[in-house]
């Protein structure tokens, strides 16, 4: 009898194990750029490939070439039966807006956009705070008091990157220039490395030794360019200080491929939610990179006042401007 009873209660152990761990299939659907884009899309593969060596359970994934796919891309997998689906990018919301609900008993996540859907749970960034440390290294740094930003597709989630760093610019040289310049108003902004280094090279005619982008692949070439002129580059979402050692002053870093893993993680282990949470310093969602292709170009002067400006900013002490609140820079604003 009593082997019994532990028998059944080692079985309910079993059991419950088992409804803990969901049988899931995620998938993920890529920006313009495509997943090896060095920065935001290749963040969100870094975090699924790492849920799937960790679990062994595999995702898929789609390139998507035009905007028309994208609901093409998620209704598609969501008829599969993948689960949760993820897309990368504001871009995709009216999709995912129409998609999930067409599958309410799918799960869908969507990274930089609010979609307000009951199986959707949106993911969103604190960008300014992350630029506004690397524009604290970046004043540091100048030899010129003049420093430049390239953005990608000209919205306000980038000008929300543009605003965090001029303020964190200004706030260590008052009287320093910041040269703000956008790539373009179509998604094709995020796919011109061409481009980016023409914006560069103009930024450095005007004097700007530093130049920091948040324009996904077409910051390869803001990088490559401003290495080429002999100034430095900042890199965005991914830590890109190894694309141009020694010429990457440091990288912004954009925690998507936590938000991936995270994602993915809390479906299989039935903690999943919805609604949309908001990742920043505090939460560890944005930072900037330090290894050993820029640490010779970090002075002990630019670290302390680094992670003195980190603290202040998690403590409340400082207050990041965010453009996406009002679409104003009190920082450039005139």
């Amino acid at each position: 009898m009593i082997k019994q009873l532990f028998a059944t209660a080692a079985l309910g152990v079993l059991l419950t194990g088992t409804a803990i761990a969901e049988d899931i299939s995620p998938a993920v659907v890529y920006d313009l750029g495509g997943r090896f884009d060095e920065s935001f899309n290749q963040a969100a593969y870094v975090g699924a490939q790492a849920f799937q060596e960790e679990t062994g359970i595999e995702f898929v994934d789609f390139e998507i070439q035009n905007d028309s796919q994208r609901e093409q891309a998620l209704r598609n997998f969501a008829r599969r039966g993948h689960d949760p689906i993820i897309a990368i990018g504001f871009s995709h919301g009216s999709a995912v807006e129409a998609v999930s609900q067409e599958f309410p008993d799918t799960r869908f996540a969507i990274v930089d956009m609010v979609v307000e859907q009951p199986n959707v749970r949106s993911i969103v960034f604190k960008e300014h705070e992350g630029s506004y440390l690397v524009g604290v290294l970046a004043a540091l740094a100048s030899e010129s008091d003049t420093v430049g930003f390239v953005g990608g597709m000209d919205i306000p989630l980038i000008r929300r990157f543009a605003c965090g760093y001029a303020e964190g610019v200004l706030s260590v040289a008052p009287d320093a220039e910041v040269l703000t310049a956008m790539t373009g108003t179509t998604g094709a902004a995020w796919n011109d490395p061409v481009r980016g280094g023409e914006i560069t090279q103009s930024h450095v005619s005007a004097g700007a030794d530093v130049v920091f982008h948040a324009a996904g692949g077409t910051g390869i070439g803001v990088l490559q360019a401003a290495a080429d002129a002999g100034i430095l580059g900042i890199g965005v979402d991914s830590n890109q200080n190894g694309l141009q050692p020694g010429s990457v002053l440091t990288s912004m870093l954009k925690r998507v491929d936590v938000a991936v893993a995270d994602a993915f993680n809390d479906a299989q282990n039935g903690d999943w939610t919805n609604g949309f949470e908001v990742l920043g310093l505090a939460e560890g969602g944005v930072d900037w990179a330090l290894d050993e292709n820029n640490e010779a170009l970090i002075t002990d002067e630019m670290r302390a006042a680094v992670d003195a400006a980190k603290a202040a900013i998690i403590a409340g002490d400082v207050v990041v401007h965010d453009y996406m609140g009002d679409n104003t820079c009190p920082a450039t604003d005139s």
